[in-house]
């Protein structure tokens, strides 16, 4: 398998959001087959189309021979791990670890999406890539730049 940078959102906002993330991105960076881990500041934003506290996230980055689909397995083995539920559709949750970006492919699968499908509207997202890439170009949506000047409304809090 050839080497790719992967880039994996981290978020959570149950329990002791930024002691689980902090483990959980300390696990990512065991993962086989792995290398150049690099993550972004913590960030804090209210709950979008959900409910509950605020979440703290970050992103992740390291360069992979993992297939992305062992990438994922591997990731919600980590989630399982911390206790993630996943009852409906963004329900508050105890972590959350999403592959956002895999070298420069785009995959469609009954399992995975890459991009990951809404990353370009959230800030969230956006603003720790930008930390990590700032030139970064999300296949299919154009410039981390320009997306980002879209979601400029959403109010994100760096942490320190």
């Amino acid at each position: 398998m050839t080497e790719a940078r992967a880039y994996v959102g981290l978020g959570a906002n149950l329990g002791d959001a930024r002691a689980v993330l902090a483990a959980a991105y300390a696990e990512v960076q065991r993962l086989p087959q792995t290398s150049r881990h690099r993550c972004s500041p913590w960030f804090r934003t209210a709950p979008i189309d959900s409910s509950g506290p605020d979440y703290i996230n970050a992103v992740a980055c390291f360069d992979t021979t993992l297939t992305p689909q062992d990438l994922l397995e591997a990731l919600q083995r980590i989630e399982n791990a911390h206790g993630r539920e996943r009852p409906y559709r963004n329900a508050p949750r105890t972590l959350d670890l999403d592959v956002l970006l895999f070298g420069e492919q785009t995959i469609a699968t009954p399992t995975l999406s890459v991009p990951h499908p809404r990353m370009h509207e959230r800030a969230f997202v956006l603003q720790p890539l930008a930390s990590l890439a700032p030139e970064a170009v999300i296949p299919g949506r154009g410039p981390l730049s320009a997306l980002l000047a879209l979601v400029s409304e959403q109010a994100i809090e760096r942490l320190d």
